[in-house]
């Protein structure tokens, strides 16, 4: 009887992850930042159905990257988890701390799991609060490990050198067209140093924004603002309600894609 092929525990997780963060890179990054009334939120995608940034709650806002199928499915999770925890308890009970642990808890029991490939997705859970030191953002990578984040962080293709980029030039107290300028000069580097062109077409724009009178906070930017605010022409996120879009799950290309 031939003896049976082994593997490393170490070899293992070590295969996972390579194999997880391969698919992470092939999608298109997603940058988020704070700025002054709040935190934005921007990603390359040329799809308008499709969206990789999404209200979970009142003041919670997700962004992910990697497979459509299976970060969807984590953000329909924590949306139920969200809405039940607000409807039994009270609604400030449910933070963006406790759904970054949620998540984590379940990325990890994937990762480590024998009987089934580790999800390719890395997200983001962002929470606004009262002030901008009250501000909340986690990061969490496809292991299910938290990394909490403080003023402008990225996931996606390229995230190391756009996360570079930010943090030589975010600064506290920016306005809401200077940190939009900032992540789309960050977006349009390439590898090689080079500089691309991305209009408002091709990108997706979200702000949970604190000066809001509603109670929920999130808001997309559309049309002829986006427009606007990336030719420096607005300074402000107030919208016609008719420009503001209903938060649906996302990514940039079909399901199953990155």
């Amino acid at each position: 009887m031939s003896t049976p092929f082994y593997v490393s525990p170490q070899q293992a997780m070590a295969d996972r992850a390579e194999y997880a963060r391969k698919g992470i890179a092939r999608g298109r990054s997603v940058v988020v930042l704070q700025y002054t009334d709040g935190v934005l939120f921007v990603a390359e995608n040329p799809s308008r159905a499709l969206h990789k940034v999404s209200e979970i709650y009142d003041r919670i806002a997700f962004a992910a990257v990697g497979k459509y199928n299976e970060f969807e499915n984590l953000r329909i999770g924590g949306v139920r988890y969200a809405d039940l925890r607000g409807y039994t308890y009270d609604r400030d009970d449910v933070t963006a701390r406790g759904l970054a642990n949620v998540y984590a808890q379940t990325l990890g029991t994937i990762f480590s799991s024998a009987a089934e490939k580790p999800y390719e997705v890395e997200l983001i859970v962002a929470e606004v609060g009262p002030g901008p030191e009250d501000d909340q953002i986690y990061r969490l990578p496809h292991d299910g490990s938290i990394v909490d984040e403080h003023g402008s962080v990225a996931v996606g293709g390229n995230a190391d050198q756009i996360s570079s980029y930010l943090d030589q030039r975010h600064r506290d107290g920016m306005t809401l067209a200077e940190a939009l300028k900032l992540a789309v000069e960050s977006l349009t580097r390439d590898n090689n140093g080079g500089e691309r062109t991305l209009t408002a077409e091709q990108l997706e724009v979200a702000v949970l924004d604190r000066t809001r009178p509603q109670q929920r906070k999130f808001k997309r930017l559309l049309g002829r603002q986006l427009s606007r605010l990336l030719e420096g022409h607005a300074t402000d996120v107030s919208v016609d309600e008719s420009e503001e879009a209903t938060p649906e799950p996302g990514a940039d290309e079909a399901p199953g894609a990155s």
